[in-house]
């Protein structure tokens, strides 16, 4: 086996069908038995568009359902205020598509299928590295029928922010902070509804809605630590703000029937100081964890495959060792980026999230399009479109 990827995210699907294109023997673990989970992302940016271009998946991924949004818009108590526009990006994507992320990794890994050289395993939870001569050749699994090893010339550990592999490799995050956690819970959503996708912001309280055509998939934001004083006060503590942030919802918060309805995500921003180890390569969420703020958790993913495929493609076809200093490659290659995002996150985070949770912010007074000051109007759309040092696809199928 060539490579063996633990983790069946965006970062790992994607770099598995990358290899498998390019003629690398690859297998990717997914320790659950689908992608369905409510919690994850659903926000495709110009770049990974782009991305799905360049692999001839564009036109593929623009059937699935889903939903443009040009413009970015904040409500306030006072009305819509737009926030960002990506009509006058470069190329041929500007804007974002929202899409259930289960139906990404299933286009993802459905393409990857077409190549001999790939094989998925789904209910395959990576527990633990094989190790030998001071290198990792490999990881353990486990299934319904027992536990499993895969011995492949490079392991990558794309398993998650609480990564279990990482841990196994003794590589440890640095934690920057976040002063927030998400609530995260859906409401019916009715024909008289907005179409968009927005943030709800006023004094006190931030909410993002998410429009799923059948509901609103809802992210409320609570103080880091809040969750439990929060369910002492009982669910109407919930049902009320968010009555009071959309109230042509009108009864549908009563379908909040207690807290079993809500998923509590916790938020967090940290990164590790080195990737990898010999045999070893940490990408995605395991490798830099990233804030909800912009939305570019799955597109900063993407990237890091699409830099670790073109870097370590060839090599893995060839047969030829990896050396660690190739690993390092990647790294270097996207650390720049990641450092960048976060530190662009943890201002948000300070200078509005945290300043709004507190009462201390009281948007209202925005003029209704921010688009018209020159530097969000170049600078945003470019941040938030393409990221810093967006990747292209140069490894070739075969």
């Amino acid at each position: 086996m060539s490579c063996v990827i633990a983790g069946g995210g965006p970062a790992g699907a994607l770099l598995a069908l990358l290899l498998a294109r390019s003629g690398v023997e690859v297998t990717l673990l997914e320790k659950h038995g689908d992608f369905l989970r409510d919690f994850r992302g659903d926000t495709i940016h110009p770049s990974t568009l782009q991305v799905l271009d360049e692999l001839g998946l564009a036109g593929e991924f623009l059937e699935l359902p889903h939903r443009k949004a040009y413009d970015l818009f904040m409500v306030t108590d006072r009305g819509d205020v737009r926030i960002a526009t990506l009509r006058r990006l470069p190329g041929r994507y500007r804007y974002v598509a929202f899409v259930p992320q289960w139906d990404f990794l299933n286009l993802i890994t459905s393409a990857a299928g077409r190549h001999p050289g790939f094989r998925l395993l789904m209910n395959a939870e990576a527990y633990d590295l094989i190790r030998e001569g001071g290198a990792v050749r490999g990881l353990r699994y486990r299934d319904a029928s027992g536990e499993h090893e895969i011995r492949a010339e490079l392991t990558v550990a794309a398993d998650g922010r609480h990564s279990v592999l990482r841990k196994r490799a003794g590589l440890v995050p640095e934690s920057l902070g976040a002063p927030m956690d998400v609530l995260w819970f859906r409401l019916p959503r009715e024909a008289g509804d907005r179409d968009d996708t927005f943030l709800r912001i006023s004094p006190g309280h931030m909410m993002v809605a998410i429009n799923r055509e059948s509901y609103w998939q809802l992210a409320y934001l609570i103080r880091k630590g809040g969750y439990g004083e929060l369910t002492r006060q009982g669910i109407d503590a919930l049902r009320g703000p968010v009555a009071r942030l959309l109230p042509w919802l009108g009864e549908r918060v009563a379908g909040l029937g207690s807290y079993d309805d809500v998923s509590v995500l916790t938020v967090m921003i940290d990164r590790l100081r080195r990737w990898h180890r010999p045999g070893l390569l940490v990408i995605g969420d395991a490798a830099h964890a990233m804030s909800p703020v912009f939305g570019v958790g799955i597109n900063l993913a993407v990237q890091d495959a699409v830099a670790t495929a073109n870097l370590l493609a060839g090599p893995l076809r060839a047969g030829t060792p990896i050396p660690e200093s190739a690993l390092h490659r990647v790294q270097r290659r996207r650390m720049l980026p990641t450092r960048v995002t976060q530190a662009a996150q943890r201002v948000v985070q300070n200078l509005v999230i945290s300043r709004a949770l507190t009462h201390r912010l009281d948007p209202s007074g925005l003029p209704p399009d921010l688009t018209r000051i020159p530097v969000l109007n170049r600078v945003a759309p470019r941040f938030i479109g393409h990221g810093v040092r967006p990747e292209h696809v140069t490894v070739k199928e075969l």
